[in-house]
């Protein structure tokens, strides 16, 4: 697949380096947001805000900047400058992964490019990436501006674009992968309708991340924190039919991210009677992880709504999601032939 096999080795490890960098910036920007800290930086620093603040009078600058914005004046007006040192820190580490990443990509994505090594496959693919990631970094400076003048925190639609931004990053990374390492070169995108449930199975996925991130930017997991009912009720109490399909209300999103779970289980409970009955043994091993990855998520998830948005459990709900995606794509690796 690789024209030149003596880089092959060193493409794997670029790849498993940009993933392993990838995932963990989700986590991180996961716990800015848990921790309110994307909002601690008020301005675009492309490469003055390399280096922190190394003195008082630099600190008191920032904080000042931080002072000025909604957040701090309604909420945290009693912010002493070491809590702000703590949710600064938060974004600053946010934003050094990403032009960590954006150096790892584009100086050997150039090498390769100069060394003619990518082939016709990988690459209009990797170009893809590389703009994707360029369109990352403005998709998150969009996304603190939009709390920076009128509301106390970030727009959950833009915190969303953000998060299902970098997913996309990290699912199309973890695609080329696995067609490198297997000498395969299979379309993501596959017309045919065979094992057309898992496709299902994985647009419900890719969705319950759109709307997780809502449940995070709107708060809603602290709307209703009872299970299976929401407070003894299957539909929200508080005026659900006249906010129905409205995203700003974080009574139906919660509604909503529980429900597409719901679909999302039944749907892989169905997948791995369907791999079963088939007998289709090569799917075995991969079925099993990834039905694992469920019910950590299922179980996570649970935990998150009992513990009143517990920052631990509502990170791990989000990092066993990395592990669900990986493993939803492995599954639908190798269900689909190559081209």
């Amino acid at each position: 697949m690789f024209k030149n096999e003596k880089y092959s080795n060193l493409f794997s490890i670029w790849l498993i380096s940009l993933i392993t960098l990838t995932a963990i910036i989700i986590i991180v920007g996961g716990l800015t947001r848990l921790t309110d800290s994307g909002l601690s930086i008020t301005k675009w620093e492309i490469f003055k805000g390399l280096l922190p603040p190394l003195n008082q009078e630099q600190w008191n600058k920032y904080f000042l900047e931080y002072k000025s914005i909604p957040q701090y004046i309604l909420l945290n007006s009693a912010m002493t400058l070491e809590e702000f040192k703590f949710i600064f820190f938060w974004e600053y580490f946010h934003r050094i992964l990403g032009r960590l990443i954006g150096l790892l990509f584009f100086i050997p994505f150039i090498f390769f490019i100069y060394k003619k090594l990518l082939n016709d496959y990988l690459t209009p693919r990797l170009v893809g990436i590389s703009l994707l990631i360029l369109l990352q970094g403005f998709i998150g400076w969009y996304m603190v501006k939009s709390g920076l003048t009128n509301d106390v925190t970030v727009s959950h639609y833009r915190l969303s674009l953000h998060l299902f931004t970098a997913f996309i990053i990290f699912s199309s990374l973890v695609w080329i992968y696995m067609n490198h390492h297997f000498l395969k070169y299979k379309k993501f995108f596959q017309i045919s309708s065979s094992f057309i449930f898992i496709k299902i199975l994985l647009f419900f996925i890719f969705l319950q991340i759109i709307i997780g991130a809502f449940v995070s930017g709107l708060d809603a997991g602290k709307i209703y924190q009872t299970w299976p009912l929401m407070n003894g009720t299957f539909f929200p109490t508080d005026n659900f039919i006249n906010n129905l399909f409205n995203f700003g209300d974080p009574s139906f999103v919660q509604f909503l991210h529980r429900n597409i779970a719901y679909i999302i289980f039944v749907l892989s409970i169905y997948t791995g009677f369907f791999i079963y009955r088939k007998k289709i043994k090569q799917l075995y091993n991969s079925y099993l992880i990834f039905i694992l990855f469920v019910g950590i998520q299922v179980l996570l998830g649970i935990l998150v709504l009992f513990s009143n948005v517990d920052i631990y459990f509502a990170s791990l709900h989000q990092i066993s999601s990395i592990f669900l995606i990986v493993s939803s794509l492995n599954l639908y690796f190798r269900s689909i032939r190559s081209n």
